[in-house]
């Protein structure tokens, strides 16, 4: 017996096979703090390492401006987020949202996109993981091993505790992200009572020629420094693909992102003052572990193991979070077809432990390939933090798109949040994200990342004319598309079932949930 189809808008979707959903579930088990945790968890690293280098770029004055630009777009980008993730609390999330605005190519760019940000900052992350490891193993155990077995041991344990349940995922982040706040708090209560902290080291980079101390390079580096600020944020925004694992994602989601946005302000600003003012503006911006550096310059070497143990600390907790970011994000876009579906795949855990294993082993190969090109310097670590920003971005950009759009197109779907900033805020973040690929654009620096995106782009956009587009299932982002906001919520409709059935039966239907598409046409068989 044939399959139930349905096209829409160049796409074909077909009935799933019987258990399909069955095999793909995952279970409710985060409050507003296993949420919280979750997303302070995914940024934390960033106060660790990686942000210092605007500093290099723009100097103490710069950055700060650049800070400042970021809390202003992060705002409006979890405002708008948690309006369209309590619209569709499903796990899709930035997918889902561009897949509602702007049909199923636009989804998938930005999926895509997502899953270049998350892949590429787990493997970032594992790369800083395991030099900081080896530094202490080599300190305190005497031993030392080669990165790449580093970066294994580090993807198949994290692999293991991300697939072993849900519940225990969200426990460890709340713990690590704890954790690592106390040893900033410690740093910071360090750095003040210890007279190490100086206001004149924040100003020690010597000004070009007509520029001030403050702004040591002029006001246009500003640009070349704000990817670099995103270090204080980056991965907050991926609290929505966590929708169909939270008791109460309406609810919780909004809420959650209100905390974990405060919490890295807080501690993102003192980490910029304080390290900045205690090992000043000049060798900061070159530092490749600079809160290790301000440790070291508080209390000397001679705990430099244990002081690398705090730093490494908080790379874990970043590598769980953003871990789970990308194998929910894969789960879903393979869940409907746009990735092969079996790596959907849930299992006894209830957890996507094909999708994180697949995201593992990319990464991997690509520091391999990354660090192999890069030779004696290991330029890995930057080139592809400079991939996983320009991903962030893109979907940034995408997501505030899709926002404006949405209010437009589904003005009477179910908002149980409104971002209190609505179209404003969400065109302002918008705006900043474009300041930021265009500093992408002009900065030679990332040339490699943008070359690199752009040849992924290239093959995944062709499978997805050639094969992918023609075997899409009606999963809960898709069924939210696909009827015009009328259904998606897998909390209250389950998946598949009736929803699917009466979708694929329906006679027209286009995805504003009206009379069928002339362009694209649809139809059963």
């Amino acid at each position: 017996m044939a399959k139930d189809t349905l096209k829409v808008s160049g796409v074909k979707y077909t009935t799933a096979d019987q258990g399909y959903f069955e095999k793909r579930r995952l279970t409710r088990t985060a409050g507003v703090w296993g949420l919280w945790g979750l997303a302070v968890a995914a940024v934390i690293s960033g106060d660790f390492s990686g942000w210092n280098f605007g500093i290099d770029f723009a100097g103490f004055g710069g950055m700060l401006i650049a800070f400042a630009i970021l809390v202003v777009m992060y705002y409006g980008l979890i405002f708008s987020i948690g309006e369209m993730a309590s619209a569709m609390p499903h796990t899709g999330g930035a997918y889902s949202f561009s897949r509602a605005a702007m049909g199923p190519w636009g989804g998938f760019v930005t999926g895509l996109a997502e899953t270049i940000e998350y892949v590429a900052t787990t493997a970032v992350i594992v790369y800083f993981s395991a030099a900081y490891a080896d530094s202490i193993t080599a300190e305190l155990l005497g031993f030392s091993m080669p990165a790449w077995v580093w970066w294994i041991v580090l993807y198949l344990v994290f692999i293991a505790l991300n697939s072993a349940g849900a519940s225990i995922s969200f426990k460890f982040a709340i713990v690590v992200s704890i954790i690592s706040i106390a040893i900033l708090l410690v740093f910071s209560a360090m750095a003040i009572f210890s007279g190490a902290f100086s206001w004149d080291k924040l100003y020690d980079i010597a000004p070009d020629a007509g520029a001030s101390a403050f702004l040591p390079h002029g006001v246009f580096p500003i640009l070349f420094a704000l990817p670099f600020a995103m270090w204080f944020f980056l991965g907050i925004e991926e609290l929505p693909l966590a929708a169909e694992e939270s008791h109460n994602p309406v609810r919780d989601i909004p809420r959650a992102g209100l905390w974990a946005r405060g919490t890295l302000i807080v501690t993102g600003l003192l980490v910029l003052v304080l390290n900045t003012g205690v090992i000043g503006a000049e060798a900061t911006g070159v530092a490749g572990e600079p809160l290790l550096d301000g440790f070291r310059a508080i209390v000397g070497d001679g705990a430099a193991a244990v002081l690398a143990l705090f730093a490494l600390i908080g790379l874990l907790a970043s590598l769980q979070g953003i871990m789970f970011a990308y194998g929910r994000n894969m789960y879903s876009l393979s869940r409907a077809g746009y990735y092969p579906r079996f790596l959907s795949l849930t299992g006894k855990r209830q957890t996507p432990y094909v999708a994180l294993f697949a995201g593992g082993l990319i990464g991997f190969i690509a520091l391999v390939v990354v660090d192999a090109a890069g030779g004696a310097t290991g330029v890995a670590g930057a080139i592809v933090l400079n991939i996983a920003v320009w991903g962030a971005v893109l979907a940034y950009l995408l997501q505030m798109v899709s926002f404006v759009i949405l209010r437009r197109k589904y003005p009477n779907a179910k908002r149980p949040y409104r971002s209190p900033w609505g179209v404003g805020g969400a065109v302002t973040a918008a705006v900043i994200a474009a300041l930021i690929f265009v500093g992408f654009l002009l900065n030679p620096t990332f040339l490699p990342a943008i070359i690199a995106i752009i040849v992924v782009y290239v093959v995944m956009l062709a499978i997805f004319a050639l094969w992918g587009r023609h075997r899409l299932v009606l999963s809960p982002e898709e069924e939210y598309a696909v009827s015009g906001g009328l259904h998606g919520d897998p909390q209250a409709e389950g998946y598949g079932g009736a929803v699917e059935q009466e979708l694929l039966a329906a006679d027209g239907v286009d995805d504003a949930g009206g009379a069928a598409d002339p362009v694209g046409g649809s139809g059963a068989s």
